[in-house]
């Protein structure tokens, strides 16, 4: 039987970074994946998605550069072209990984693992043994019933990532980060583009003020957007696919589409590795809730990071956590106490982190909010942009920053100065404070936090 003193069940990002960081701090270490390292972030995730949406941006560019005195003509797309570019990113970033692996002498264990006890895993009918293990098993579409899954016409981000041809029409179930990416793609592409989302808004979790300027940016490039309404069936035809769509009213209309993304939402992985035998708390869901901040679970030589650990569902929340479990299954004092950025890497991009308007509120705060559209930034006029928001919020009393919600250009970027600031404990007059390079995007975080106070230079400002 193998012996290591730790295990990672799991090659994804949270995986493959708890396996690099056990094996950087001494520990001998085996990671195993069922089938693919980088898991479906790097595969048929993050990595691609944003790859195709770098074409997508590309393309709406080009299209546009007319405005500003530059004619490429019309551009035109070559999907086997588009496909090959992406999955060569895609190949440079597992293969990244396995590099990584083999410079840190990491055992990589292809197969399924499954408990047999607390210190043992089978895997394709060898054990293998570890003081520790941490599992990474991610998670997967949740699907809905009567819109199964063939990934050519009705398809999950999977299926979505591969762009075979353009659909003259395309359709998202869902208007969270996966429905509205992939929505900004097929558009950019030619589609007739639309979002249908069970809420209100798109993004629900988001700040409402963040999620109506995303909306108006979609339809203002002509995506129809319907909230508040709900996919009820689906039937294929000669005409394409009809989708039954139902409002709160009641009323039903169909749309007929070619294809139809099912995107409204992931469920973890935790079920079926033989966790619940051997004491582990593994809920209805399929989570696999942490005991503690140092990510074990409630057998302690056991950790769980990422998806299958809990809501956010995001690799950078993964990586951090494997980072902790790593640290921590190597005796290392380390432990889960960071707030977690969120973006949509859509054209704008919206990020956020920290609390919501609404969040504040209910925690009992007394707030001032600070607004700055990208309407009065010298950077974003530059970039032939005037979409999007940045809205801060900090508690009254202390002035300390709260929240930050952005729409914009870079949004995904600039979120980490707000994560930075919010973890550190700055004031809105921290950042109005410190000089910001102009123009960039970046000082519009600086312009939102001064007009909290009353005090902007480039917008008018509320009485107070």
């Amino acid at each position: 039987m193998a012996k290591h003193d730790v295990i990672v069940i799991g090659a994804g990002p949270g995986g493959y970074v708890a396996a690099i960081r056990a094996a950087q701090l001494g520990l001998k270490t085996a990671c195993v994946e069922k089938e693919y390292v980088g898991g479906v972030c790097l595969n048929v995730g993050c990595i691609p998605t944003k790859a195709l949406l770098h074409v997508a941006e590309d393309l709406r560019e080009a299209k546009h550069a007319k405005e500003y005195g530059i004619d490429f003509g019309e551009p035109k797309v070559n999907p086997k072209a588009v496909n090959k570019w992406k999955e060569g990113v895609v190949k440079k970033m597992t293969g990244g990984v396995k590099m990584l692996f083999k410079g840190n002498k990491i055992d990589l264990i292809e197969g399924e693992a499954t408990f047999t006890d607390k210190n043992t895993i089978k895997v394709s009918d060898k054990s293998y043994s570890a003081e520790k293990f941490i599992v990474a098993t991610g998670s997967e579409p949740i699907p809905i019933p009567g819109f199964e899954v063939d990934n050519e016409t009705v398809v999950d981000s999977t299926g979505a990532l591969v762009v075979t041809e353009i659909p003259k029409r395309f359709l998202a179930i869902g208007g969270s980060a996966i429905g509205l990416e992939f929505c900004d793609i097929y558009n950019a592409l030619g589609s007739e583009t639309t979002v249908v989302e069970l809420m209100d808004q798109i993004v629900p979790a988001s700040d409402p003020d963040a999620a109506k300027e995303l909306h108006k940016s979609f339809e203002k490039r002509g995506i129809t957007i319907k909230t508040g309404t709900k996919a009820v069936s689906q039937k294929k035809t000669k005409k394409g696919i009809e989708v039954v769509l139902e409002d709160k009213e009641g009323k039903q209309e169909t749309v007929t589409v070619d294809k139809l993304l099912v995107a409204v939402g992931r469920r973890p992985n935790g079920k079926n590795l033989g966790l619940e035998a051997i004491g582990v708390n593994v809920n209805e869901r399929g989570f696999v809730p942490p005991a503690n901040n140092h990510m074990q679970t409630d057998v302690s030589n056991i950790y769980v990071i990422g998806d299958v650990a809990g809501h956010p569902m995001l690799a950078h929340k993964a990586m951090k956590e494997g980072l902790v479990a790593a640290e921590h299954a190597a005796g290392k004092p380390s432990a889960y106490d960071t707030i977690v950025p969120s973006v949509i890497y859509t054209s704008p991009e919206l990020a956020s982190v920290g609390m919501t308007e609404a969040e504040a509120k209910e925690a009992g705060y007394k707030i001032r909010v600070g607004k700055f559209p990208m309407s009065a930034s010298g950077r974003a006029t530059t970039l032939g942009t005037n979409e999007g928001i940045v809205k801060v919020i900090g508690d009254e009393e202390t002035d300390i920053l709260l929240g930050f919600h952005m729409v914009g250009p870079s949004a995904g970027d600039m979120v980490s100065e707000a994560a930075l600031a919010i973890e550190m404990g700055a004031t809105l007059e921290d950042i109005s404070l410190t000089q910001h390079a102009h123009p960039t995007i970046a000082e519009t975080f600086m312009e939102a936090a001064e007009h909290a106070h009353g005090m902007a230079i480039h917008i008018a400002n509320r009485k107070r």
